[in-house]
């Protein structure tokens, strides 16, 4: 954890149990965040966790609403993401979660947020061999990660709870309707300023 202040790195667990399933068709490439449009990481937080610059790794707040509701949908921040991306498999077992929510604390703790970010953004799943925003804007829409206008950042942004079901090239209804709903929010979170001052 503390060398990934200082270091890129090259793989993910995600990305090297898709090698081990022989999927020959990788995409990846790592970007500084400086490098990436700044409508990304924003449509990014808007979508996955608006609480991102004030939470210590868990959004109390959700993880109660959605055990209050008994909803099925996840309660994860980004900081959990990055985690079980970076390190762990996708399964759903008390194990795994434990594991997770204990490395989200160290990640919290020795990391911070914009480095949190950047490491998201650049292995996050956004296809079925698509990881990493850098691939992503060029599979979908064939320009460099630091063009990617608000729609197409919010596009790819809503195809992260199915990624390997989503083309934010040629959206869905669906699609659309939740890309809408993320350039909605991007304003009121503080908007790119507010990636710029994490």
């Amino acid at each position: 954890m503390v060398l990934l202040r200082f270091y890129d790195p090259p793989t993910s667990s995600f990305i090297e149990l898709n090698k081990m399933r022989n999927n020959p068709n990788i995409k990846h490439e790592w970007l500084d965040l400086d490098d990436i449009s700044l409508y990304f990481p924003n449509a990014v937080i808007a979508s996955e966790d608006q609480q991102f610059p004030n939470h210590f790794g868990f959004d109390i707040k959700q993880i109660k609403q959605v055990l209050a509701e008994g909803e099925k949908r996840g309660a994860s921040t980004i900081t959990q993401q990055t985690v079980k991306n970076l390190f762990l498999w996708p399964d759903r077992s008390f194990i795994r979660k434990g594991l997770e929510a204990w490395l989200a604390v160290w990640m919290e703790l020795i990391l911070p947020k914009k480095r949190i970010l950047e490491l998201y953004v650049n292995f996050a799943q956004f296809g079925k061999s698509v990881f990493g925003v850098g691939a992503a804007s060029q599979h979908y829409f064939g320009i460099d990660a630091k063009d990617l206008s608000a729609q197409q950042s919010a596009l790819i942004a809503a195809s992260l709870p199915t990624p390997s079901r989503s083309n934010p090239a040629k959206p869905s209804d669906y699609l659309q309707e939740r890309a809408a709903f993320i350039l909605d929010q991007m304003p009121r979170i503080g908007g790119r300023r507010m990636v710029r001052e994490l």
